[in-house]
């Protein structure tokens, strides 16, 4: 059995192992990221970022609660754990602000405060792999949209200062800036996705935005979802707002072959699943060891779909059944023992490890989530187009 096929094999028999008590106030669960393995030890926490503006913080192996931080009044967008320490974990805001919170102490008050500018309004954010620079992506205003960068040192030692920027840049992208991501291994290099379909990879050690940009890789729609693959991450992938997928070969920008690797309209279109369909993408997972790029996508009723990619096309490694009720909004993949976090609008967190048995088969009831949620949460499988300000 080839690497490939192993992985595959250990995603189809993924079941869950454990699931998260439902809160008082159930809520969308937006973004999730465990906690970076401090030494040898595995991650020991999960953070999720939920549509009632707050922070949950949960045991990694048990799904017990542990805390919440709030962020109202602003909107939450992403949330990630700093990679040197465990229990660090930021989050953007709507109200112009990127927040830095301390597990360890009692108070729920951030412990930093990464300031943008008056206009700012925050909609994705990512720390680089060496928690040396933060980086937050804004909605536009009038005719503009940022990057905005701060300096992350020293976050622990000068607890509730904030932290002013230390530039932008504001000449990529003519859009809301939907998501951003840092290179797994290389901190100076991100890339940037936006609802004007432009996917831009960036260099941010140069003295300047025009040398910064290293390519512009378009998607022809609305930008959901980004990351980096392949080995040495050297491709770049996306995800559109109408379940199109873009998938590019950043190594050969200086060579005569082209870049893109593949690029399908509309996965729903070409996934063949039998006796059941693919209504929306989630994201995506790169897997080192196999050297394989997974797609996560689902149904309305809970189903999560799991697809391998290849320079051929997409195709179906199997579905999970039985866990969620409804839409599924996100997910974290961790290699280190194969498991998958999931999300979604029924207010669960799910824990998936391969061949799992779960203790208690009571299945929750879905939970109906107020209608003003809707308004601010955009729908996966509608189109999303440019939005006027």
């Amino acid at each position: 059995m080839t690497a490939v096929e192993k992985i595959e094999e250990q995603l189809a028999s993924l079941r869950i192992a454990k699931r998260s008590t439902l809160s008082e106030e159930p809520a969308y669960l937006l973004d999730i990221d465990v906690s970076k393995p401090a030494q040898s030890e595995s991650s020991r926490y999960v953070a999720v970022s939920c549509s009632n503006k707050s922070i949950r913080v949960y045991n990694r192996e048990t799904l017990n609660f542990l805390r919440e931080y709030s962020s109202r009044p602003g909107i939450l967008n992403g949330v990630r754990f700093a990679h040197t320490c465990d229990s660090i974990v930021f989050s953007a805001c709507s109200d112009g602000t990127v927040k830095c919170w301390d597990i360890r102490v009692a108070t729920h008050k951030a412990v930093q405060v990464f300031s943008g500018y008056p206009s700012n309004v925050f909609i994705s954010f990512d720390i680089n792999c060496s928690d040396l620079i933060i980086c937050a992506g804004t909605e536009k205003v009038e005719k503009d949209t940022f990057l905005v960068f701060w300096d992350a040192r020293g976050i622990t030692d000068c607890a509730s200062t904030t932290k002013e920027p230390l530039g932008v840049y504001s000449e990529s992208h003519n859009d809301d800036i939907t998501k951003i991501c840092f290179h797994p291994i290389e901190p100076n290099l991100v890339v940037s996705g936006s609802t004007d379909g432009l996917v831009n990879v960036f260099d941010i050690n140069k003295d300047n935005e025009d040398d910064a940009l290293i390519s512009t890789c378009n998607s022809d729609s609305s930008v959901s979802f980004i990351g980096w693959s392949g080995k040495d991450y050297k491709q770049v992938y996306c995800m559109t707002h109408d379940e199109g997928f873009c998938w590019w070969d950043i190594a050969q920008l200086d060579t005569e072959e082209p870049i893109t690797l593949l690029h399908v309209l509309d996965v729903r279109d070409t996934v063949c699943i039998e006796n059941d369909s693919l209504r929306y993408l989630v994201g995506g997972l790169y897997h080192e060891k196999a050297d394989k790029l997974f797609l996560i996508g689902g149904t309305s009723t809970g189903n999560i779909h799991l697809i391998s990619c290849s320079t051929e096309g997409l195709s179906l490694v199997g579905t999970l059944c039985g866990g969620h009720s409804a839409t599924v909004r996100s997910f974290c993949w961790n290699l280190t023992d194969e498991s998958l976090l999931t999300g979604g609008e029924d207010a669960q967190l799910l824990l998936w490890k391969p061949g799992a048995v779960e203790r208690s088969l009571a299945k929750k009831a879905s939970m109906k989530i107020a209608s003003s949620v809707q308004k601010r949460v955009r729908v996966h499988n509608s189109s999303l187009k440019s939005r006027k300000k």
